[in-house]
């Protein structure tokens, strides 16, 4: 009889994750995963079978947790402008907690690119997701007449995902509170209806 797993895989994925934010793929040790996750080399291999498929788990749990919170932003009452405004205010206050940590997500697309097929596809999952939620909320936005009418929602949708990774990559280079609201202000008007 196989000996039951003495402890909570999904705690290990997100200790595991908070690991690969920090350091990236690359620079996250064997030894450094096992001082995170409190697990021994054994017990990493024999539950995630490699470095990568751990990687890829932590991906898809930060991945989930993201779209989680962003559909509730994105779903809450509130005007079209005022849901992209809250959007980038929580991306703001989420970077000034996490101290410029970024985006798990942003972070890999930057050291990955496109080289990893495995990692590409779920990059490409969840940024169909983000996107499709933030096209329905520029529709939503034009209807109530907040958002210009006149801009594709798809367009809008990509404009304010490049909004939301560049606030990322702006505190990632140590860019404080105030210039990140800045640029947030800028991309609220440029989407706004006149």
């Amino acid at each position: 009889m196989a000996r039951p797993k003495e402890f909570d895989e999904r705690a290990a994925v997100g200790h595991a994750m908070d690991a690969f934010w920090v350091r990236g793929y690359e620079g996250t040790s064997t030894q450094a995963l096992c001082e995170a996750t409190g697990l021994g080399r054994s017990s990493i291999y024999n539950t995630f079978t490699s470095k990568h498929e751990l990687f890829i788990r932590a991906l898809d749990h930060y991945a989930e947790r993201g779209i989680m919170a962003r559909t509730a932003l994105l779903e809450e009452s509130g005007t079209g402008v005022e849901r992209f405004g809250a959007l980038f205010s929580y991306t703001i206050d989420e970077e000034v907690a996490h101290h410029g940590r970024g985006c798990l997500v942003v972070n890999t697309v930057a050291e990955f690119g496109g080289r990893d097929p495995e990692v590409k596809a779920r990059i490409e999952a969840d940024t169909r997701r983000h996107l499709a939620l933030l096209s329905a909320c520029a529709k939503e936005g034009q209807l109530d007449g907040t958002i210009d009418g006149d801009r594709d929602p798809g367009a809008i949708a990509e404009f304010a995902h490049s909004t939301v990774a560049g606030l990322r990559l702006m505190s990632r280079r140590g860019a404080g509170r105030a210039a990140m609201e800045s640029v947030a202000a800028i991309a609220l008007d440029a989407i706004a209806a006149k």
